[in-house]
């Protein structure tokens, strides 16, 4: 572990274990702090079962391939539980401090509060809401030049992305530590501003609803519109980002596309944005053009157009769904 952080997490529920599972598993030191007072009792049924999630969740990675489960022992080894009353010492040498604490305004404020007081001056501390903003955190913080969000998605412990949310009062030094530590331990942050469903929640609940409204209008069953979702709209973006996606087809087609959802739905909610429509007008539609979302002008089309299909081929290899070439019986003389 020389050389590697020292990882602390104030909360010691889901996402915290998770946190701790994806660090150890990278090497480094965690203390997993809870953030409830507790009787000596209760602290230790908590902390049983908090190491048996994580025992479990390595388990289960460990039995589908992804590592020798041998070295789950010394995993184990490097996560400490401690309690409320000995956050002290736990937290003081730690270099990042995540604040995984429920969301309402006391939990918050107080689990701030405990790593403000107790943690080292200079160690960054994130929080992982999923709902607060990181602006609204930061006025909670002793520290706002070194605070920040880093919104993990569950399992913490398995899915790569991890959204970072500083505010203009972050040092953006921090942003880079943070981000460069993620990157070492296998994740894949993106850094937004403070904004309400940040990236991912915002486009999934979108996404949900409408799946849910189809359902609903009886358009198709529920069995019907998950797979779609799975073997259409998830294998595409798979391996297109929803934005790269506009720019393979077109953005112009996008928004002919909304226009006619807009009328045909009679419902302003599937119109373009500005932004589209601005493109379109600028001769920005993606690929065909050379601009669109991203700049394609200096880049090999072809090549690229090449290596994004080969992803999609790998793709229907690994769903068992590639077929070999149909054989045509040769006709008889």
């Amino acid at each position: 572990m020389e050389g590697r952080p020292v990882i602390a997490c104030v909360g010691a529920g889901r996402m915290g274990r998770g946190i701790a599972h994806a660090f150890a598993y990278a090497g480094h030191e965690v203390r997993l702090v809870d953030a409830k007072p507790r009787a000596p009792e209760a602290f230790a049924s908590m902390a049983d079962a908090a190491r048996a999630e994580i025992r479990g969740s390595l388990a289960m990675v460990a039995g589908l391939g992804g590592f020798d489960a041998a070295a789950i022992e010394a995993i184990m080894g490097r996560i400490e539980i401690v309690p409320l009353d000995a956050a002290e010492p736990a937290l003081k040498d730690a270099r990042i401090v995540f604040e995984a604490v429920p969301e309402t305004d006391e939990a918050k404020r107080a689990g701030l509060q405990l790593i403000d007081r107790l943690a080292d001056a200079g160690a960054i501390v994130a929080s992982t809401t999923s709902t607060y903003l990181s602006t609204q955190l930061a006025a909670w913080s002793g520290r706002p030049a070194r605070f920040l969000n880093a919104h993990w998605l569950n399992p913490a412990f398995i899915v790569p992305l991890i959204e970072v949310s500083p505010t203009e009062d972050t040092d953006p030094g921090v942003v880079a530590e943070l981000n460069a530590l993620f990157e070492a331990i296998g994740k894949v942050p993106v850094v937004c501003k403070a904004s309400p469903g940040y990236i991912v929640p915002r486009i999934q609940a979108l996404a949900m609803n409408e799946a849910a409204r189809l359902v609903e209008e009886g358009v198709a069953s529920a069995e019907d519109v998950d797979k779609a979702v799975r073997y259409g709209f998830g294998f595409r973006f798979a391996v297109l980002g929803l934005l790269e996606f506009i720019d393979w087809g077109g953005g112009d087609i996008l928004y002919h596309a909304s226009r006619y959802m807009t009328q045909a739905m009679g419902d302003a909610r599937f119109a373009a944005p500005a932004i589209v429509q601005a493109n379109m007008a600028e001769g920005r539609n993606g690929l065909r053009d050379g601009r669109g979302f991203y700049d394609y002008r200096d880049a090999d089309v072809a090549a690229y157009r090449q290596e994004r299909m080969a992803a999609f081929l790998g793709m229907l290899k690994r769903s068992g769904l590639h077929r070999p070439p149909a054989e045509v019986p040769q006709e008889r003389a």
